[in-house]
């Protein structure tokens, strides 16, 4: 049983490689096709991904990247899951609430990083607040559906056994909510940096966002392809070295 898991894991490693493989020829044939100047050829991307590396620009701006999107990430799934369970649990509060989290679902990102901008000012406060704003909505729709999936006849057994409050919803309740927990936190890490970006581009002087906007002004487009790379790349592997293992380790219980 060992041995064909292992052949299927590496079955499936070979297929990823092949596709990215396939990926970087296709690159390469449109840059051909095209334009070097207007479509990079990849090697060209990569040298230049590799020279801003080494100068130690990339890094900085990345970082700073980095810290906006989980800052962001972490108060929009904060309040945004705890919001969410309530609405779940709640049906009085879920129809208070329902209409106002579908308006805030339906305003343009870019039509709150302008408000953010202009009632908090160009600051570092008013960019994390746009970008959690934009996230929050999504985060609670994703919970309440999860919080109102909950099989209450566990919470009705820990109810039977005295158990404490604290740890119904630790031990039982939290657990049936994990699947969507990490749905909004993988759909919405993707969605954030996105946005993030935009934010940066408005209105920060650093950042990822800052830097393709000035490529854009200069058409540099080696360098707008090679900033953006670096920051796919690192997301990815958050995606791979964090997020999957932490999902597969509270869904053991599951299996």
């Amino acid at each position: 049983m060992m041995k064909i898991k292992n052949i299927n894991i590496s079955k499936n490693v070979s297929i990823r490689i092949y596709s990215l493989l396939a990926l970087l020829v296709i690159w390469y044939v449109l840059s051909i096709i095209i334009n070097d100047a207007v479509f990079p050829a990849p090697l060209l991307v990569f040298k230049v991904l590799i020279n801003d590396i080494k100068e130690g620009e990339l890094i900085i701006h990345l970082a700073i990247t980095l810290y906006r999107v989980f800052l962001s990430f972490f108060l929009a799934m904060i309040i945004g899951t705890f919001i969410g369970i309530l609405m779940g649990v709640k049906k009085n509060l879920n129809i208070l609430l329902d209409g106002w989290n579908i308006l805030f679902l339906n305003i343009p990102a870019l039509v709150i990083i302008i408000l953010c901008y202009v009632w908090f000012g160009l600051n570092e406060i008013a960019a994390i607040i746009a970008v959690s704003l934009n996230k929050i909505p999504n985060v609670i729709v994703t919970i309440r559906e999860g919080a109102r999936s909950i099989d209450k006849k566990l919470l009705e057994v820990a109810k039977v056994y005295k158990v404490s409050p604290t740890s119904t919803f630790i031990n039982f309740f939290l657990p049936q909510i994990y699947p969507y927990i990490m749905a909004a936190a993988r759909s919405g890490i993707s969605l954030i940096w996105k946005i993030v970006l935009v934010v940066e581009l408005l209105g920060r002087s650093n950042g990822i966002g800052f830097k393709l906007h000035e490529f854009f002004q200069f058409f540099d487009i080696a360098s707008i392809l090679a900033y953006t790379l670096a920051f796919v790349i690192i997301m990815l592997l958050i995606e791979y070295l964090v997020i999957l293992p932490i999902d597969k380790n509270i869904n053991k219980w599951r299996t």
